[in-house]
């Protein structure tokens, strides 16, 4: 499996970023301001992530897919990891990440990975979403926020 950059004139892979966000809408508009990376294998897309600056010294991992046939092999804590050695490459200091109070898959992938919880934003996805989303039959409301100093040694 090889993780590279989706250059300017490839079309982003909205198939696999609507399995980790359903307004293709919002995805369309952070893709357009950060950077689209996809793993591949066999000449086949299997997952992808977006890096999204958003402060100084800050980015954001905001969309962390992997194909539904690839899922529990791995492949999304290799794009984690692949992530954050690329925001330390550029010279960020912090990552952050938000996910779905309903993801509760991601939120250990991302503890594992040495993000801390640091926030809750309530009704995040009432407020930016029509539908109801819900996953783990557990109604997703609220998104979890996580961070991780990219300076730190532990």
């Amino acid at each position: 499996m090889q993780i590279r950059k989706l250059s300017i004139n490839e079309e982003p892979p909205m198939e696999l970023l609507l399995l980790a966000d359903p307004s293709s809408d919002l995805v369309k508009d952070y893709v357009k301001r950060g950077e689209c990376f996809v793993a591949e294998k066999e000449q086949e897309m299997i997952g992808s992530y977006v890096l999204l600056p958003t402060r100084p010294e800050t980015v954001e991992l905001v969309n962390i897919a992997v194909a539904e046939s690839k899922q529990g092999n791995g492949i999304g804590k290799l794009l984690v990891l692949d992530a954050i050695k690329r925001a330390k490459e550029q010279g960020y200091k912090t990552m952050e990440v938000g996910t779905g109070n309903s993801s509760v898959g991601q939120l250990a992938l991302y503890q594992k990975c040495n993000f801390r919880i640091v926030g809750v934003d309530r009704d995040f996805f009432t407020r930016h979403y029509v539908d109801k989303i819900f996953e783990n039959d557990i109604w997703c409301r609220d998104m979890i926020r996580l961070s991780q100093d990219l300076l730190s040694k532990e």
